[in-house]
Order: structure tokens, then C-alpha cells, then sequence
């Protein structure tokens, strides 16, 4: 559904309705989906109930991940002040979760007004032991799921050069780079870091998705 509650519509696909996949990963209806090593995850929104899950998730990542956070997200107040963002409703998030723990968080972050109205900055975090299971890109098409039915039309994301596994996942999501801010930013540690700024049609977003679910076996992915 779109802002009006009208059904939603990619942008450049008007004549033809959402594909089912992207009915099965619609945020208000939790999904179990298996991994590549048949590893079962439950993704869903996030709630208030997820504190301690997301302070733990956060905590446990290696402390060069945790460097790279745009806030220290070791600290419980962040976490917390995270969880209320929920509430405001400038930022929808998702969980994966695995044996009741918390093994990915992915977001999407709105601009209502203005000129990036159409636009959505797109976060993703997946935890060490699940990255390269497919994990990362159902994460993706469940978040496409959100920017689509919020009327986005394009989605960025903003990150430091050295989160290698993060830009490989958006590579093959179709995002481009658009620019490299040399030294822009500093990690946690005060060390001034390049931040690459990439960019995705959310059309070319489910063009790129739907290649992925082709070259694997469905099956694998969702029960």
C-alpha cells in the first residue's frame, strides 16, 4: 500500500501488480526462510521487546564491525534511544532471528517532506556466522518489501570503504557507487575513513532480487 493506501506499484511497473515474492516478505507478516546451509531464520519487524536482543547483537559483533557503526551501539542507552526511533515513524527496522537470538537488523530510514521525500536510506547489519547464506539478501527484499509499499522510489546507502562484506551484498543488488568522500567520516575510534554513498532504482532493486532468487533453488528459502 502506498501513502493514500492505494496498492503500491514499482516505479516503471505500473501495468503489472507486485510479484508474489514480494507479498511473502511483507513486514507485518513474519517469515520463516532457510538459509543456504538450511539454517531456519524468522524475519520480522522489530519491537520494543527487542532491547536486550538488539544490545546483545550489537555487542557481539567483532569490534572492527563495530567500528565502522555510524553510533556506538555497544552503549545500552544507543540501543534504546534506537528502539523509540521506532515510534517516530523516520525509521521502520527489521530482525532476523535464529534459535530466539538476534542474527541480522536492517533498516530503512525516511525522509516524509522535501525534496528526498522519494528517497530511503537503507541500513544492514548480518552477523558473522550467517553472512554469505543468503541471509543478507533476503534481509534486502524484505527491506524493498517496506520502500515499496512507502511509495520509494529510490534507495541509498551510505558507508565506510572498509565494510567490504556490506558492499558486496549492494553490488549485487544493482546499487552503483555515485561517490567517494575521501576522509570524510571517523569510526568509533576517531580514524578518519572514506565513506562511499551508493545508489539503487527500486525497480533495477527487485530486477537484481528476482536474478538472485533465480539462480537459486526457492526452495531453500522460504517455508
Amino acid at each position: 500500500m502506498n501513502r493514500d493506501g492505494e496498492p503500491g506499484v514499482v516505479p516503471g511497473s505500473e501495468s503489472r501488480p507486485f510479484p508474489i515474492l514480494l507479498r511473502r516478505f511483507n513486514v507485518f507478516e513474519p517469515r520463516t526462510v532457510k538459509l543456504k546451509d538450511n539454517k531456519e531464520v524468522l524475519i520480522r519487524a522489530m519491537k520494543r521487546e527487542d532491547l536486550e536482543g538488539s544490545f546483545a547483537f550489537f555487542r557481539a559483533l567483532p569490534e572492527e564491525n563495530r567500528l565502522s557503526l555510524r553510533r556506538d551501539l555497544s552503549i545500552r542507552e544507543v540501543v534504546e534511544e534506537r528502539i523509540r526511533e521506532l515510534e517516530e515513524g523516520d525509521v521502520k527496522r527489521l530482525v532476523a532471528v535464529a534459535d530466539e537470538t538476534i542474527v541480522a537488523d536492517g533498516a530503512l530510514e525516511f525522509s516524509h517532506f522535501g525534496w528526498e521525500r522519494h528517497i530511503a536510506e537503507l541500513r544492514l547489519f548480518v552477523a558473522i556466522p550467517y553472512q554469505r547464506k543468503g541471509l543478507g539478501m533476503l534481509m534486502a527484499g524484505a527491506l524493498y518489501d517496506l520502500a515499496a509499499s512507502a511509495g520509494i522510489e529510490e534507495i541509498v546507502v551510505k558507508m565506510m570503504a572498509s565494510q567490504t562484506a556490506a558492499l558486496r551484498i549492494f553490488r549485487k543488488l544493482g546499487f552503483r557507487h555515485e561517490v567517494v568522500l575521501r576522509d570524510y567520516v571517523k569510526d568509533l575510534k576517531g580514524t578518519r575513513k572514506d565513506l562511499v554513498l551508493m545508489r539503487c532504482r527500486l525497480e533495477d532493486l527487485w530486477q537484481n532480487y528476482e536474478e538472485f532468487v533465480r539462480e537459486t533453488d526457492m526452495r531453500s528459502f522460504e517455508t
